[in-house]
């Protein structure tokens, strides 16, 4: 017989003086987003800081206390009963078998924020099927951990470039500033950035302004010039010439065809 599913979340917000008392051992498996401020996460003899925009994932049935240094609010999800597929997606981001602590780049903390926001709402929420929309939630929640955290300080420090890349897409790309905003040559930064997601800085970029064009020619009643400004594009033509070589379709065609296909 399959293991009676049961989850537990909340938001928990202290003062700088709170801590836990004694180390805490539960049978559910833990997922603790700090949303504000700092503290101490320990575990058998092991110490770690953590603060806003860090995740520590917790296997079940390890002892462990949270301290806190300054005021400090929590997103916690306690779950027990995880089918199997849903507690994969939690063990493949343990690492050593022992608790992990992940960090968010800051727009990616952002969304898992509205995420985890949203998740509240669910579980107080009536439902039809509230197993399966649990599941499916807490899925989402831990695909989406597993796609954005960052495990250490240089890969972190190239999050928060992507973070600056993503939210000034009308500037030119100088990878010599880049390169100096993460402390390393441009040959080591363009290496890095790689290895961290996959493509070039110029790639990401185009993706993300790809992605914004997208969004905005659905979502809004902008003109194209406003649009083409926003994302870099001073010539509207080259802005149509960019997107249609990358779509298919004028960005005007596109629009068109989203606003027909949803109708």
């Amino acid at each position: 017989m399959a293991e009676q599913l049961h989850i537990r979340s909340f938001i928990g917000t202290h003062g700088k003086d709170w801590e836990d008392f004694g180390y805490f051992q539960h049978a559910s498996v833990e997922i603790t987003n700090i949303l504000e401020g700092s503290g101490t996460f320990r575990y058998g003899n092991a110490e770690a800081s953590v603060s806003a925009g860090q995740t520590v994932l917790i296997p079940a049935d390890i002892p462990h206390s949270f301290h806190a240094r300054s005021p400090i609010r929590f997103g916690v999800i306690l779950a027990e009963g995880l089918p199997p597929d849903t507690k994969k997606l939690f063990d493949r981001l343990i690492r050593s078998g022992g608790p992990t602590i992940i960090t968010f780049a800051h727009f990616n903390q952002e969304q898992y924020e509205q995420l985890f926001r949203h998740w509240l709402r669910v579980t107080s929420s009536p439902l039809k099927e509230p197993d399966r929309n649990y599941t499916a939630w807490l899925a989402m929640l831990l695909l989406f951990i597993s796609e954005h955290a960052q495990t250490d300080r240089q890969a972190l420090s190239i999050a928060h470039i992507a973070d600056h890349i993503r939210g000034n897409l009308n500037s030119g790309l100088q990878i010599a500033d880049l390169a100096g905003m993460a402390g390393l040559s441009e040959e080591g930064f363009r290496k890095r950035f790689i290895k961290v997601f996959g493509m070039t800085p110029k790639q990401y970029q185009q993706q993300c302004r790809l992605t914004e064009a997208k969004w905005l020619l659905n979502s809004t009643e902008k003109d194209m010039q406003t649009i083409a400004e926003s994302i870099g594009f001073t010539q509207l033509h080259s802005f149509s010439s960019w997107f249609k070589k990358l779509e298919g379709w004028s960005p005007s065609d596109w629009r068109k065809n989203q606003r027909l296909f949803h109708q």
